[in-house]
């Protein structure tokens, strides 16, 4: 008798639906480095992340906003 594994189920939801992306999705959505995205959110006061532990996700809304503002990066 064999038991079956449990699967993983995984959603294809599009970066332009999710509320949040984590820095390699914000990377690939921008077409900035995630190392500049790195860059970008350590500071504390940074609008558009959210910690999740020690890990960091983006705020896609509010990341969009800020880059509209943006001059420069």
């Amino acid at each position: 008798m064999s038991r079956k594994r449990d699967e993983i189920i995984t959603y294809d939801i599009p970066l332009w639906n999710k509320p949040i992306m984590s820095v390699a999705e914000a990377a690939m959505y921008t077409g900035l480095s995630a190392n500049k995205i790195y860059e970008m959110t350590s500071d504390e006061k940074c609008p558009f992340v959210i910690w999740v532990g020690s890990r960091r996700v983006i705020k896609r809304k509010s990341f969009e906003k800020y880059l509209e503002r943006q001059y420069s990066i």
